[in-house]
């Protein structure tokens, strides 16, 4: 009851405060229930921690179930599907700018390895050690989700239980790491999503204590946010806005600039643990919870009007 109560009152805060200062470049989105279409009988849907959109606009879903990775047209068809024994437990999932997918297993008995693949399934690198925990330059506990930059460089969120980022380059070679548990500038409490913006920033969502942190790519502190509730996805377009999922406190998308951090927008009617837009600014969300209208679904588009 009480968490219920807290999620009410920071939605209803939120909410009233769009009302008072509505952002000329806020949206309406409409969930539309015919995406995507159902799957053949022989593929049943699991949890769907994540979901991203390659460079020709084919979405995603990584889910707990065989095959892990399904891809889909624009229209919901099926049109690929791939997998194997390289993952355990679907976590984080994202395209890099070059094209190719990172893909994170945080099962920490069997997993504890990111993986890239090329948007057919084959893969080009795994790093960490499967089946064993660790918090060295080659071993993870709990990763949750990878970010390439530019030149190749990527992040890893190694989060669950380490609550550290650790940076690669784009060899796979160990470059550095900072964080550690706490609340503090610079310290995380489940840093669970990572995006980099057009700035060259990089936003952790750190999830257990309720904020953005934004750092530079050497891990200096610059700044935090709060007002996007417990990030446990977020997503930057190509019009530089930032959209957060939270499916603990809020229940939606929160949606607002990516350089600023005011906030434009909520999408309700979902509990997503992740997030995805395409290039005409329609949202994808994951859940791993079933919907909390008991509706069951797990993916859904959410159309922008």
């Amino acid at each position: 009851m009480t968490i219920h109560l807290a999620r009410d009152r920071r939605l209803a805060a939120l909410l009233f405060l769009l009302s008072l200062a509505p952002f000329a470049g806020a949206a309406e989105y409409v969930m539309d229930p015919e995406w995507p279409k159902p799957l053949p009988e022989d593929i049943e849907w699991g949890q769907v921690p994540n979901v991203t959109i390659d460079h020709e606009g084919y979405i995603y879903a990584f889910h707990r179930s065989e095959p892990p990775v399904l891809k889909f047209d624009p229209e919901g068809n099926l049109v690929d599907s791939w997998g194997g024994e390289w993952i355990q437990r679907p976590h984080g999932f994202r395209v890099t700018p070059d094209g190719n997918i990172w893909a994170t297993d945080y099962h920490r008995q069997l997993g504890n390895t990111i993986s890239l693949f090329d948007t057919k399934g084959n893969l080009l690198k795994r790093l960490g050690a499967a089946g064993f925990t660790g918090a060295g330059p080659n071993t993870f506990d709990g990763p949750a989700d990878v970010v390439q930059a530019g030149n190749g460089d990527f992040f890893v969120a190694d989060g669950h239980w380490n609550n550290r980022i650790v940076k690669f380059d784009s060899q796979g070679r160990y470059l550095m790491e900072w964080g550690k548990r706490g609340s503090g500038p610079g310290e995380f409490n489940l840093p669970h999503t990572l995006v980099i913006d057009q700035r060259g920033r990089l936003l952790v969502g750190d999830r257990g204590n309720e904020r953005i942190q934004i750092f530079d790519q050497d891990g200096n502190y610059i700044t935090e946010w709060d007002q996007f509730g417990w990030p446990s996805g977020m997503f930057i377009d190509g019009n530089d806005i930032l959209y957060v999922a939270d499916y603990q406190s809020l229940r939606g998308v929160t949606y607002g600039s990516a350089e600023t951090g005011e906030v434009m927008g909520f999408i309700e009617g979902s509990e997503p643990e992740g997030v995805v837009v395409d290039a005409d600014g329609n949202v994808y969300t994951g859940e791993v919870t079933g919907g909390e209208g008991g509706d069951g679904m797990i993916i859904r588009k959410f159309i922008r009007q």
